[in-house]
């Protein structure tokens, strides 16, 4: 058993980085990607064509399922859940796995507790999705979300405090509107 797997952990993947914790009853299935310095809590499952990003957490409960990429430093709440299949069926029409459509979680984002991503969407950097919202639609980087459907009710600092009109945070970080969400500002 290798160091930071606990011993009720199932980790079958050869490729996961150093640091990385996974706690009781997770599941990595083999094939899939996980980068240095992550933590999987409890109960976390991730399947054979998942691919994890370094420095993310995701929460207890969770389950990743093929097709689905997590970028670095992103934060994935207890009981988040992510689909793969716009049509799921079983038996005779069951889909093969490059049917699914990939969804992606970009660099510093984070996922609240509970809510849902539609597969085939993107979520952008530092974008953050509040508790329980179901994101059916891409998501621009820094925008707050949230609701049923998510919809943007603002954006949010790398730092992950709400952003006024004038968008500069009280960390002193500054951004402007781009064609996709927001952008930093040079210091």
């Amino acid at each position: 058993m290798r160091k930071g797997f606990h011993r009720l952990a199932v980790v079958e993947s050869a490729t996961v980085g150093k640091e990385t914790r996974v706690w009781a009853f997770a599941h990595v299935m083999k094939g899939a990607r996980v980068g240095a310095r992550c933590n999987l809590g409890e109960g976390v499952f991730v399947e054979s064509g998942v691919v994890i990003g370094d420095d993310v957490i995701v929460k207890n409960g969770v389950a990743l399922y093929d097709g689905v990429t997590v970028g670095d430093e992103a934060f994935v709440g207890p009981h988040a859940v992510f689909t793969n299949d716009l049509r799921p069926r079983s038996g005779p029409f069951k889909r093969p796995p490059s049917a699914f459509a990939p969804t992606r979680i970009g660099r510093g984002a984070t996922i609240g507790a509970n809510a849902t991503v539609v597969c085939g969407h993107d979520v952008g950097a530092y974008a953050m999705v509040a508790a329980g919202a179901v994101v059916t639609k891409d998501v621009p980087p820094y925008a707050l979300v949230a609701g049923v459907p998510a919809r943007r009710i603002g954006f949010v600092c790398a730092c992950g405090e709400t952003l006024p009109a004038k968008l500069r945070c009280s960390c002193g970080r500054r951004y402007r509107r781009a064609v996709s969400g927001l952008e930093p500002m040079p210091a």
